[in-house]
């Protein structure tokens, strides 16, 4: 099995708009969908820096204008790319019509 990486992107907006009741079954869904397939998720803090070139911050980030954010991010394993596709598709950011981005992780780099 090969290790992938699922960066969740899009905006807190919709979600923000839920009764907390709304919000505590979307949680769960989340959670659900994560065990189904034997995922380690990994929230992100809203606030953070981008540094641009030379290391120079350049400001505290993510950018309010910025219409799409990374929300997050899971590892899980799967025997190739379409395997690692067919099992976000019934991610629950889709509730919201964000997107997933799926990378394979390189676990062995030629040392």
């Amino acid at each position: 099995m090969k290790k992938y990486l699922y960066v969740f992107r899009g905006s807190d907006e919709a979600f923000g708009q839920l009764s907390p009741e709304e919000m505590q079954a979307h949680m769960m869904k989340w959670g659900e969908w994560m065990q189904k397939v034997q995922a380690e998720g990994y929230p992100l803090q809203d606030a953070g820096k981008v540094v641009g070139r030379d290391g120079e911050i350049v400001t505290d980030g993510p950018f309010a204008e910025g219409k799409e954010l990374v929300g997050g991010y899971v590892v899980l394993s799967a025997k190739d790319m379409d395997h690692a596709v067919e099992l976000s598709k019934d991610c629950p950011i889709f509730e919201f019509d964000h997107t997933t981005e799926i990378r394979e992780i390189i676990e062995d780099m030629g040392e």
